[in-house]
């Protein structure tokens, strides 16, 4: 079967060296460009199918032009207030951060009309487990052994931690989505936001603590999917003893 894949990393793509893959100049997790420009994300679509008329041996083509501009990190703030309570442990302020959002994150929700929640296999109003099985990790250290929880989870560990984090970062956008203003943030906005003023980007940032710890190649593939460029250490959580990095 003919197979066409889209490309935001060229460098992981080179190693992967898949039949025919399209490169694109976007901001990691937007592979179509523009979330509010359908147009835009079918002329991406339809190059990419374009490969398979034209493409007889391993290619990467280069997508020859930028998304639209959204408000980057520079013009864009949160402007909901979390407020976090009285309690001061991890587990209690990222429960408090889950909670100021929920409402929000319902509009977000309902408006769309659809969420692209749940791929640990919780519902949205679940949303408080994935949360307590994320910071259980983050305070246990322990990267081996799926948190005990209601939810029937889709994945096994250490897989489990990407899909917690991403379950999690899909609520914080959704309500982050429902707040008033005259920009809608870009992902690098979303990500210096996460990682630089909420709870869950301080979990994120303990967990990946202990899956280096781990230093299976398997843990190490997890971390690097788990943050962001730029935002472990100041670079790549993809490092050294990585599988990718070791193609």
């Amino acid at each position: 079967m003919a197979t066409a894949s889209i490309s935001l990393i060229r460098e992981q793509t080179e190693r992967v060296r898949p039949p025919r893959a399209l490169w694109v100049p976007f901001a990691l997790g937007r592979p179509l460009g523009s979330a509010a420009d359908p147009e835009f994300q079918t002329n991406v679509i339809r190059a990419a199918f374009a490969m398979l008329e034209t493409t007889t041996e391993p290619t990467i083509e280069d997508y020859p032009v930028e998304a639209p501009e959204e408000a980057g990190p520079a013009q864009w703030s949160c402007p909901l207030s979390l407020d976090l309570g009285d309690d001061d442990t991890l587990s209690g302020r990222l429960l408090s951060e889950v909670g100021r959002l929920r409402p929000w994150s319902a509009e977000t929700r309902r408006e769309r009309g659809r969420t692209l929640f749940g791929a640990t296999g919780a519902s949205t109003d679940q949303v408080g487990d994935v949360a307590e099985a994320l910071v259980s990790i983050a305070e246990s250290g322990d990267t081996a052994t799926a948190p005990v929880s209601d939810v029937e989870w889709a994945f096994d560990m250490p897989l489990l931690i990407r899909h917690l984090a991403d379950d999690l970062r899909t609520f914080y956008h959704e309500g982050v989505a429902a707040q008033p203003g005259p920009a809608a943030p870009n992902h690098a906005a979303l990500n210096e936001w996460i990682f630089g003023g909420t709870v869950l980007g301080e979990t994120l940032l303990k967990v990946a603590d202990h899956l280096t710890a781990a230093g299976d190649p398997y843990s190490l593939l997890v971390r690097g999917l788990l943050i962001p460029e730029g935002h472990y250490q100041g670079g790549s959580a993809f490092g050294e003893g990585d599988p990718l990095n070791d193609q």
